[in-house]
């Protein structure tokens, strides 16, 4: 089994270089495709030097203008070449030491896509109570339209048989990928899990990037995707 890990990257110059020595010391074999979304901050020379130091596992991606993650995991999964995927932020806000959790659901035979719960069983800051609802009410309103019973659907880490990723005609630019990913999945009839893991969250003033905005375009994309894409 060989795992590709896929690493979208915006601005996170302070947090990269210790993640990737985190995924690296998951004993799995695998390929880790770092996607530049056209940094401003440093970031991409760090990661020129990454790549250059791990040449191995590591392969590099850049885009010229900034396009945000959805596009970012579109790009990566052009030079995809594992068995199996999983998306994992730069912003160490999730653990690479729950990979066998997530992974294992898959392994085992029982599961086509695998997501992480950032709120049932594991450690997790606790942070923004607005956020938290929104979470809910988006989760709840994709359940709704999908007939799932998900418990976090925008949570980052989603992890997929590489054969069921290939499969996704995906469009996303932004954050609308994280919806879009469940209601696709969901419409192939895939066999989706739930795993509990660990959610380190940033503050704003930390780096956090997604906001209120990204929720109410959520709302959009749900029922676009459902019913018309």
């Amino acid at each position: 089994m060989k795992l590709s890990v896929i690493i979208p990257i915006y601005n996170e110059r302070d947090t990269v270089e210790l993640l990737l020595k985190r995924v690296e010391a998951v004993p799995y074999e695998k390929e880790i495709l770092l996607v530049d979304d056209a940094s401003t901050d440093g970031t991409r020379e760090i990661l020129e030097r990454l790549a250059r130091d791990h040449r191995d596992q590591v392969r590099l991606l850049f885009h010229a203008q900034n396009r945000g993650k959805g596009a970012t995991i579109r790009t990566a999964i052009e030079h995809v070449t594992g068995d199996i995927v999983i998306i994992q932020d730069a912003d160490l806000e999730y653990d690479p030491q729950d990979y066998p959790k997530l992974l294992e659901p898959i392994l085992d035979g029982h599961a086509d896509v695998v997501f992480g719960n950032r709120f049932h069983g594991g450690p997790h800051r606790v942070l923004y109570f607005w956020h938290f609802q929104g979470n809910r009410l988006l989760t709840t309103f994709c359940n709704m339209l999908t007939n799932l019973n998900l418990s976090d659907m925008e949570v980052g880490y989603k992890v997929f048989r590489v054969e069921v990723l290939q499969r996704l005609r995906l469009r996303s630019n932004r954050f609308g990928i994280e919806p879009e990913l469940t209601v696709k999945v969901a419409k192939l009839g895939c066999r989706i899990y739930e795993v509990p893991i660990a959610y380190h969250g940033r503050t704003y003033a930390e780096g956090k990037k997604i906001g209120w905005k990204d929720g109410v375009a959520a709302l959009y994309y749900i029922p676009r995707f459902r019913l018309f894409d």
